[in-house]
């Protein structure tokens, strides 16, 4: 079958199109599914350029989330029939293979139906930033109806869903953009002030808007700067949640606003091999594909390539400032 190959660490060309052994179903769990799309992740580049997350030779097969149609399943198989439209976020990180191919086998608990009304590009945008802005603004941020949120970066890839998600639950959405037309952008998805960083001070921002309160949950996925400044734009009491490592910052006024702070790293239940809190992130993508089916949770797809052009995939994502997910599919 037709793959990318990550053939060294470093820039996008690395990422090499070989043909290589079509995977093959080798335990009665285990569903193949012919991939349809793969979406594409800030973390595949990441590891692109700095190596895979587990201690294993490279080539690799990067892309953590796929959708795609059952065409095989193990005797023991009892969630799926072929010709299932499934969805998922598995593999991609250097052991198991990712989903920048034609076809994968995985076992089917780490697998979940695909909502009916979505097409395959936009089911494989969704998996890995739904799970994690979900885990940021509900499992660690405590986020409830009524509560404020600030939410960073709410055009970007697990920005833009986060805000969709938080307005269901019904809090009320603060968020920061680059641009005009990135405000228009998140304004149309619910939020309900976007303040471009570029012309106002985030901090002042929202706590004007908050009457001197702060939001009362924070969520950083940017990094150490923004989560470092983040700290004053929290209400007392509040929670600040990143997805990244901030390194070693003052947070003298952290603990005197009592903060609860957390960390959000949805990879780590395939990284430790947690197969329960596996269950947790299917239990997520059940959830939202209710959302989904009702029309109320969507992904904004900036662009849609061919596996040829993953190189140009990730230079996408590197240049910055992209908005909503950039979704590969075999040619």
């Amino acid at each position: 079958m037709k793959a990318i190959l990550m053939t060294a660490t470093g820039t996008p060309d690395v990422l090499q199109l070989q043909d290589i052994a079509e995977p093959e179903i080798t335990q009665p769990n285990q569903i193949k599914v012919k991939l349809h799309a793969a979406g594409v992740n800030p973390v595949d580049t990441k590891i692109r350029r700095h190596g895979l997350l587990y201690d294993l030779p490279l080539p690799a097969v990067l892309g953590c989330d796929g959708a795609g149609v059952v065409v095989g399943t193990g005797s023991a198989v009892g969630q799926f029939n072929i010709g299932d439209k499934v969805w998922f976020c598995h593999g991609g990180l250097g052991r198991e293979q990712g989903n920048y191919a034609e076809y994968t086998v995985l076992d089917e608990r780490y697998a979940s139906l695909m909502p009916s009304t979505l097409s395959y590009h936009e089911a494989a945008a969704l998996p890995l930033v739904l799970i994690t802005a979900w885990g940021a603004l509900f499992d660690r941020g405590g986020l409830s109806a009524g509560q404020t949120v600030l939410i960073h970066a709410g055009a970007g890839g697990v920005g833009h869903v986060a805000i969709q998600l938080a307005k269901l639950h019904g809090a009320r959405v603060l968020t920061t953009v680059s641009s005009e037309q990135k405000a228009e952008f998140v304004t149309q998805l619910g939020a309900d002030a976007a303040i471009i960083y570029s012309q106002h001070d985030f901090v002042d921002a929202v706590n004007g808007l908050t009457d001197g309160k702060g939001a009362d949950l924070v969520f950083d996925t940017v990094g150490a700067d923004v989560f470092k400044t983040s700290i004053a734009a929290t209400a007392h009491f509040g929670r600040l949640v990143t997805l990244l490592d901030p390194g070693a910052i003052d947070l003298s006024e952290a603990r005197l606003r009592n903060l609860l702070i957390g960390f959000e790293l949805m990879l780590t239940p395939m990284l430790r091999d947690l197969p329960t809190a596996r269950d947790k992130h299917i239990a997520i993508l059940k959830h939202c594909a209710i959302f989904a089916d009702k029309g109320l949770l969507k992904p904004h797809i900036s662009n849609v390539l061919p596996l040829t052009e993953a190189a140009t995939a990730h230079q996408l994502i590197e240049n910055g400032h992209s908005t909503g997910k950039c979704v590969l599919y075999p040619a």
